[in-house]
């Protein structure tokens, strides 16, 4: 792959309104949430942790936590403006069982959470498509270090089999997303697959879901 420009900035595909209390509310997250919290039902364990990667609004955080009262919720976001979101969404909800956002970029060797011990399952859902190939490195190396084994790592977005798009919407928007930064694009998994194996990962399922979107589970040596 092409050298990669250093780009940290917080990303938005879409137009979020924001409440007085600084709610911000996502389109996207009012679509999938109920396809996604399907999945997650069926293959999280019923108690444990769970590390949300880009949380974005805090609106996944609150459904899913609220909806499986016995995991605890990390939610993280590099963005000031998704972590004071997603705190507004934790106090609007009165759940405790979701924990204060944490900034993470999942480029750097160290995550700020390793001293909280390791976590069930990691959830990622619409980042990899835009951000550089190195977050999705960066990624599975976190993952690699904070799952217990046979914990999770879940991926949910737009996904390639072998080179090529599940639907025409899918390659207009890979081409797109290019155009707005040459680094981002929707992955390969047959790509995702090898920089799994490499950290231990390994492709246990994948679901498809709604609007040509699908859900992959990688799972961490053996439980």
């Amino acid at each position: 792959m092409p050298p990669e420009k250093k780009d940290r900035s917080p990303v938005a595909l879409e137009q979020r309104d924001v409440s007085a209390d600084q709610r911000m509310f996502s389109p996207s997250v009012a679509r999938n949430s109920a396809p996604i919290l399907a999945v997650l039902k069926r293959v999280l364990p019923t108690r444990g942790a769970v590390l949300e990667i880009g949380c974005g609004t805090g609106e996944h955080a609150v459904c899913f936590a609220g909806a499986m009262p016995n995991l605890t919720w990390q939610p993280s976001d590099p963005d000031a403006d998704a972590r004071t979101s997603t705190s507004s969404w934790i106090k609007f909800a009165g759940l405790k069982n979701v924990l204060a956002p944490r900034d993470i970029d999942v480029c750097s060797g160290q995550w700020g959470v390793e001293q909280t011990g390791h976590f069930d399952a990691v959830v990622s859902i619409n980042m990899i498509h835009i951000a550089p190939w190195a977050a999705s490195l960066g990624l599975f190396a976190g993952a690699c270090r904070l799952l217990h084994a046979g914990g999770l790592l879940l991926l949910y977005g737009p996904f390639m089999r072998d080179g090529a798009h599940n639907a025409p919407s899918n390659a207009a928007f890979d081409a797109a997303l290019k155009e707005r930064n040459p680094s981002w694009g929707v992955r390969d998994i047959a790509d995702l697959e090898h920089v799994g194996e490499a950290a231990g990962l390994n492709l246990r399922e994948t679901i498809e879901m709604p609007t040509n979107n699908m859900l992959l589970v990688f799972s961490s040596g053996s439980a």
